[in-house]
This record gives C-alpha cells, sequence and structure tokens, in this order.
C-alpha cells in the first residue's frame, strides 16, 4: 500500500510517499520525498505563539503536499504527520493543527521529544549499521536528540531557537558567538551520563536540514543529491572548520555557498555549532550523514 508521512519541524516541512509492506515492516519505492524551508517556529521561543506569517506559510506548503499526495496515489486523511518542539513550546498549535485538518486533510500529532528521538532512531540508521552499537544526532530548528536504541534523550538547543537568542547580528559577534557556545556546551552536559555507557565513541549517524546541508557543502555539490550526501563522514575537525568559516560571513555571503538552501543561511552557524560541540564535548571522532530520519521512521513504525 501508498502511506504518506509528515514531519512539520521548527525550521522545515518535509513529505515522504513511499510504497509499504506492513507485515514485513518495510519500505518498498520511494515515491516522492520533498523538503520545505517554512520556518513555523519563528519567534515562538521568545512568544510561545506559532506567529500569522509562519502559519501562512506552512498552510501553503502543506495545500501543495496535499495535492501532492493525492497525486501519488495516497490518501491525506491517512498520512502519519507530526510536530515537533515549536508545536511543544506553541500555546495556540493545537487550533492551527485544527486549521491545517480542515483544509488540507491531514491530522498531525503533537510528539514529545522521546517520541521524536525513538522514531528518528527507527528511519536515520544506514544500511550495516549494528543499532545496538549506534547512535543518531538529530539537530532540528527547536530541539536537539541524541539517540541510541535503549535511550532517547532531548534538549531545547536548535538552530532557529539559538539563532533568534544569541547571534542577532550579520556577520555575528564574537560576544555572541562565544555566549551560544556557553550555553550550547552547558544544555550538552545533559548528554554526558550517555555517553559515559560506551567504552569507546559509538558510531554515529547526523541527520536533519543541518547536517545533510553542511554534507552537501563539505562535497562541494551546486544542488542537493541524497545519493551523494547519505554515508558522507563528517570529522570533528571538519566541522570546527566550517563553523569557522560561517561566523566570518554575512548571511549573504553564506547564501552563496554550494548546496545552501536561501532560507537555511541564517541559522546554519547555530545549527553547525551545535554539531561541533556535541562532537567536542562527547569525545566523538566525527559523524556518518543520513538523509532519512524521522518521516522513515514513521512508516517503519
Amino acid at each position: 500500500m501508498i502511506k504518506a508521512s509528515i514531519d512539520l519541524g521548527t525550521n522545515t516541512c518535509l513529505l515522504l510517499v513511499a510504497e509499504c509492506d506492513r507485515q514485513q515492516k518495510s519500505l518498498g519505492k520511494v515515491l516522492g520525498d520533498y523538503a520545505t524551508v517554512i520556518r513555523l517556529g519563528e519567534g515562538v521561543d521568545q512568544k510561545r505563539m506559532l506567529q500569522l506569517a509562519p502559519m501562512e506559510r506552512a498552510l501553503q506548503c502543506l495545500k501543495d503536499y496535499s495535492s501532492k499526495v493525492k497525486s501519488l496515489g495516497a490518501d491525506p486523511a491517512q498520512a502519519i504527520c507530526v510536530a515537533t518542539s515549536q508545536a511543544r513550546d506553541a500555546k495556540n498549535s493545537q487550533e492551527f493543527f485544527s486549521q491545517v485538518e480542515n483544509l488540507t486533510g491531514f491530522r498531525f500529532k503533537v510528539i514529545t521529544g522521546e517520541e521524536e528521538a525513538r522514531l528518528t532512531f527507527l528511519g536515520a540508521l544506514l544500511p550495516g549499521m549494528d543499532p545496538h552499537q549506534s547512535a543518531v544526532i538529530d539537530i532540528g530548528g527547536g530541539s536537539t536528540e541524541i539517540i541510541s536504541l535503549r535511550e532517547a534523550q532531548s534538549v531545547d538547543i536548535g538552530s532557529v531557537r539559538f539563532t533568534e537568542r544569541f547571534l542577532k547580528s550579520d556577520p555575528v559577534t564574537d560576544e555572541e558567538f562565544w555566549a551560544c557556545q556557553d550555553a550550547i556546551d552547558q544544555a550538552l552536559q545533559a548528554f554526558i551520563p550517555w555517553r559515559k555507557k560506551f567504552q569507546t565513541p559509538p558510531p554515529l549517524v547526523g541527520v536533519a536540514g543541518t547536517v545533510t546541508t553542511l554534507a552537501a557543502w563539505y562535497l562541494g555539490l551546486h544542488q542537493f543529491d541524497p545519493r551523494q550526501v547519505d554515508s558522507v563522514f563528517l570529522s570533528r575537525g571538519d566541522v570546527h572548520r566550517m563553523v569557522e568559516e560561517l561566523k566570518w560571513r554575512s548571511v549573504s555571503e553564506r547564501r552563496a555557498l554550494p548546496a545552501m538552501e536561501p532560507l537555511r543561511a541564517d541559522v546554519i552557524l547555530a545549527g553547525a555549532l551545535i554539531l561541533w560541540r556535541a562532537l567536542e564535548v562527547l569525545e566523538i571522532p566525527g559523524c556518518q550523514v543520513s538523509t532519512r530520519g524521522l518521516r522513515y521512521g514513521l512508516l517503519l513504525q
């Protein structure tokens, strides 16, 4: 049967349409895999409310996705749709999702950080990886999750949230950068007990837009190609070098970098900084990149 899933995050809305085998709990042919930067979480960290312009962007995106789902042979009302950090924080999210259902047929569920982590882990692992020995880091717009097979943790550090909170100049000042790094390092202390359970660094998979964008830039791609990005290894040093370059560039200069989505250019520094500090604080040499994640886990569950 043909099924669809939607991952509506703080920065990006992702749609997956694929053939599914329920008995085998496996995915067959992927019929469509779409990503749109809508920044639904804009202003949520400060105001705890979804704002009008981002909601309008999200609605337009979801109307388009509803048409795509129908054209590919699936039913929007049967799609598995979840919202994450921005919806957990916003007081008016349920009102917004009622409007979404009326206009598109999509029924959204707001999931916890722990549930988000579990489903991301399920969908993100690369072929041949041992789930018992591997871990996944998911850097979103509002939160970051680190997940292993038996444990998942989420902290409220994300590319949009920390850009709005700390990185307000263009280009950023040294004071803003160091304040952001200090706050990230402090939040990452929550993951130290998890890391101590591994005698050696676990193979780490990085997912979501920050990591895949950094991988495409690392490869020098002019257009994003998931077939080339999947399984790329980014070392701690690679990520540090990219952070240093992003730090001195203006947002307009970042937009000119290979494979950089224009609407991601302002928040990519915060996302890259979170990834670099996670590798440093948790003493992990690097991560492999996966273009999969939560939307795949939703269909595989």
